[in-house]
């Protein structure tokens, strides 16, 4: 899909045709599409198609025309029918009188500024757009890396009720959303890192200082990350501590009404021997009864030493 975007008299409007100062949005677009604006920008069409393969990496690379911007953005996926995190590539294009954005989805990076909510946002001041895009990107890290412990929160309080396999499947998933930001984060903390250096980018000083609250914001969704892997771990030690326990209340439970069954069969087996007249009460016309009754108040002793014991 194409949108093209312009900043005029303070509000944000959709345009027909390219213009100048204006925003090119491409969301998974189609092969005419990318054509059409690498044609009218005299963009390289590789360069638009970067962003649309899911393994490309982060990079910045520098033309004679433009600029390109690789970065990791997080976004919402379908993973073993649980709802999880990944990462895809947005590409940012700085151009002298355009800016252009290529992502496979509608991303929560850039609805923001669909939607006009970014304070002090304009399509004609083009290098303070990329640094919103970056700074908006961060946050999103750090919104979705919250909903992630927020998640673990949630197993552990249903802790008490059990463990399931789904609740390992989902733990599972949440060490794999960890890993994927911790690493898309930390390659994005090197492309923050060039941009400080390239002069080809205009510094203007307000954008410098928006720059850096980017960087600072990056380096803090990384210590999040960290952070939450170890909570994380903590909670898959907790859940194998409780899955072990639970095993060995069974087990011990299991244990203790052999050990009770054991009296009834031994019982049975010893007056069962067929030696006549050589067993007491086999001569009694309640001894059947006699010896169900006292094999009953054995195995009711047994279990309360047991139960007193904590082992059944």
């Amino acid at each position: 899909m194409l949108r093209i975007f312009k900043s005029m008299e303070g509000r944000l409007h959709t345009l027909d045709g390219i213009e100048e100062n204006s925003w090119i949005c491409l969301t998974d677009p189609s092969s005419e599409e990318i054509m059409e604006v690498a044609e009218h920008c005299n963009i390289d069409a590789d360069d638009l198609r970067a962003s649309l393969d899911e393994e490309e990496a982060s990079r910045i690379e520098i033309t004679d025309n433009y600029v390109l911007i690789l970065v990791d953005v997080p976004a919402k996926e379908i993973r073993n029918g649980n709802k999880a995190y990944t990462t895809i590539p947005l590409a940012i294009i700085l151009m002298d009188k355009m800016i252009l954005t290529v992502c496979l989805e509608d991303t929560i990076v850039l609805r923001p500024f669909i939607n006009e909510k970014v304070r002090e946002f304009h399509t004609f001041m083009k290098t303070r757009f990329v640094y919103q895009i970056l700074y908006s990107n961060t946050s999103a890290y750090l919104h979705y890396l919250r909903r992630i412990d927020k998640k673990r929160e949630e197993m552990e309080s249903r802790l008490t009720q059990g463990t399931t396999k789904g609740d390992l499947i989902e733990l599972h998933e949440l060490e794999s959303d960890l890993v994927y930001f911790a690493t898309s984060l930390r390659v994005n903390g090197v492309v923050l890192d060039k941009l400080t250096r390239y002069e080809r980018i205009k510094q203007y000083p307000e954008d410098k200082e928006l720059l850096n609250d980017v960087i600072i914001e990056n380096k803090q969704a990384i210590e999040m990350a960290n952070i939450y892997r170890d909570i994380l771990n903590g909670t898959r030690e907790l859940f194998s501590s409780v899955i072990d326990n639970s095993l060995n209340n069974v087990m011990k439970v299991l244990t203790s009404v052999t050990i009770i069954l054991s009296i009834p069969t031994i019982t049975s087996g010893l007056w069962g021997m067929n030696t006549a007249n050589s067993l007491p009460l086999a001569d009694s016309p309640y001894g059947f009864e006699i010896i169900c009754g006292l094999t009953a108040l054995l195995c009711a002793i047994v279990a309360l030493i047991l139960r007193r014991k904590d082992l059944f």
